[in-house]
């Protein structure tokens, strides 16, 4: 296995998009002859690939996953009955795995939803496969593959999104930090973080959001070391990247394409047809995309690299543009398609306005007057809640929410109490802030892509609400589950920071192994304490992440903050 020391040292010089002092010296990538890239300019434009073996890479990734996945799935159809939001979520999947859009069987009618509905299909394939129950409204139907409790059904798919989300975080972190070790620190903290593992052990979408987002980031990720494989080809093919125009540029055929781009324009048109505020990330991460395309033209040599970057690649994020927005279409298909769903058809509606049933046209814009009603159900959605929390608390655990309460069952002592509390690992989420903070610090020292990346996208997912929290809006503290992979990732950060110094900004090699030997074997002492402290702190937590029947003192004493968590 690489380690985290060995990974940083091989990362030297290559930190930060902007050149150096000694990039600008360098001049031009090539000077005309084949081949010849200066030293400087190949390492910045060098990827992960060539600096860290597969074959342990993926059995490492392969345990931290399986610790994730025994975690998620061992008791996942307990406790019994529909929690929470799941009272919603799962009856609303269940219709439209039977009629293809949220049906309310008590009234034979369609659903009213604020939500889009690609989480909910996820979780009806759960119950497709494992079947499905419901007492109230007398459904009783077995599954297509086997029958199982009937929360398993209902919780199969987020436990599935919780363990994949685990698998990304490994596979971006190991790319982005060029360590195994810290890819696999990153996936491993994720696993056992409280929020994510209540999460994904929950019929509720916001794991799916987290997981879209996630995967549409490390698409991206994927994107810009494609890119500077590209260019590494021209340059070493004879480029010389001063000529204006296209003999400046690589040569482009389709399987130069942006592929990755492209799939995270999918990807972010799944995770808004999940939740609307996937949508916070699309600006967020097209700025990235344009920030690392103007670093590769920078470190190749392109005299005008604002200018060629927005011209280049402008088209190609339009496009990444209308798959998101094809995709997001698409998952409306069963509402589209039949004639059950709530708005579609103006005929049964005649008291709304704008609606219409005019052929092909019609339903889009019915869909449109849905979007619009919806959108005014959450901006006016101000009624308050005993477990509401405003933007400011969440990483600090200020008010977490109960998902499920009981005080019934035979605990051996005079009282009992079972709790599922949407908590995060208080020392891993307490470490949120000082860890930003360091981010901040670091990036603008090195100069360093992934800490901007990394702050850029925690911004998307927290700062948005600030706004709404302005207007008294009604929230909670699962709407931060996006930003959770990339607080995990500014954690790691500072990890690796710790464990390895970076070279000086303009330095043309890393610090020597002698120089840093010790400083990395406190740092990887600290480094291992601290993930080892997390892990014991989700041990702790854990009977109140599960709902365990414990003695009413012992769920007390796990309720800090003088009573805020209760």
């Amino acid at each position: 296995m690489t380690s985290a020391s060995t990974a940083q040292s091989a990362n030297a010089g290559g930190s930060a998009d902007e050149p150096t002092p000694a990039d600008r010296a360098a001049g031009p990538a090539t000077s005309g002859g084949r081949g010849r890239i200066p030293a400087i300019v190949r390492r910045r434009l060098d990827t992960v690939d060539a600096h860290l073996g597969r074959g342990q890479a993926w059995l490492a990734t392969g345990v931290v996953v399986a610790i994730a996945a025994i975690l998620r799935f061992v008791g996942l159809s307990g406790p019994n009955g529909k929690i929470f939001d799941e009272i919603y979520y799962a009856r609303d999947a269940y219709g439209l795995i039977d009629r293809g859009v949220e049906w309310n069987y008590k009234d034979n009618g369609p659903s009213y939803v604020v939500h889009p509905p690609l989480g909910k299909w996820l979780i009806g394939l759960g119950e497709w496969a494992f079947g499905y129950q419901d007492a109230e409204t007398k459904i009783s139907v077995p599954g297509h593959l086997m029958t199982t409790a009937p929360e398993f059904g209902w919780r199969f798919a987020a436990a599935v999104a919780g363990t994949l989300s685990v698998l990304l975080l490994v596979r971006i972190g190991r790319r982005m930090f060029r360590s195994t070790t810290l890819g696999c620190a990153a996936g491993l903290l994720l696993a056992l973080d409280g929020f994510h593992f209540v999460l994904s052990r929950t019929a509720l979408l916001d794991i799916f959001l987290l997981l879209f987002v996630l995967a549409a980031f490390g698409a991206l990720v994927l994107d810009r070391d494609a890119r500077r494989r590209r260019w590494t080809r021209a340059l070493e093919a004879g480029l010389d990247p001063s000529l204006p125009g296209r003999a400046g540029r690589p040569p482009s055929t389709w399987r130069d394409w942006p592929w990755w781009r492209l799939a995270a324009g999918v990807l972010l048109g799944c995770a808004c047809a999940v939740k609307w505020s996937g949508l916070y990330f699309v600006p967020a991460f097209a700025l990235l995309v344009l920030l690392w395309e103007v670093g590769v033209r920078r470190s190749a040599g392109v005299r005008r690299p604002w200018r060629d970057a927005l011209l280049d690649e402008l088209p190609w994020l339009l496009a990444a543009g209308v798959l998101m927005v094809v995709t997001y279409v698409l998952t409306w298909s069963g509402w589209l398609l039949g004639d059950d769903g709530y708005y579609r058809l103006a005929s049964r509606y005649p008291n709304t306005p704008g609606l219409s049933d005019t052929p092909v046209i019609g339903p889009l814009i019915n869909l449109w007057e849905y979007h619009k009603a919806a959108y005014g159900f959450h901006t006016q959605l101000d009624d308050p809640h005993k477990y509401q929390s405003w933007p400011w608390q969440w990483l600090l655990l200020g008010r977490p929410v109960a998902f499920y309460w009981s005080g019934d069952g035979n605990c051996g002592a005079p009282s009992c109490a079972s709790e599922i509390l949407l908590l995060g690992t208080p020392l891993l989420w307490w470490s949120f802030l000082p860890a930003l903070a360091a981010t901040v610090w670091l990036g603008l020292a090195r100069r360093d892509w992934r800490a901007g990346a990394i702050l850029l996208s925690v911004a998307a997912g927290l700062l948005p609400w600030f706004w709404f929290a302005l207007d008294g809006r009604t929230m909670f503290s699962f709407y931060a589950a996006p930003a959770v992979p990339f607080l995990v990732l500014a954690v790691v950060y500072v990890l690796g920071a710790i464990i390895s110094p970076a070279p000086a900004v303009g330095t043309a090699a890393p610090p020597s192994t002698e120089d840093t030997s010790d400083r990395r074997l406190v740092g990887g002492i600290i480094a291992g304490a601290y993930v080892l402290l997390v892990a014991l702190c989700f041990g702790y937590f854990y009977p109140i992440f599960v709902g365990r029947l414990m003695a009413y003192a012992d769920w007390s004493a796990r309720m800090w903050l003088d009573g805020r968590w209760i």
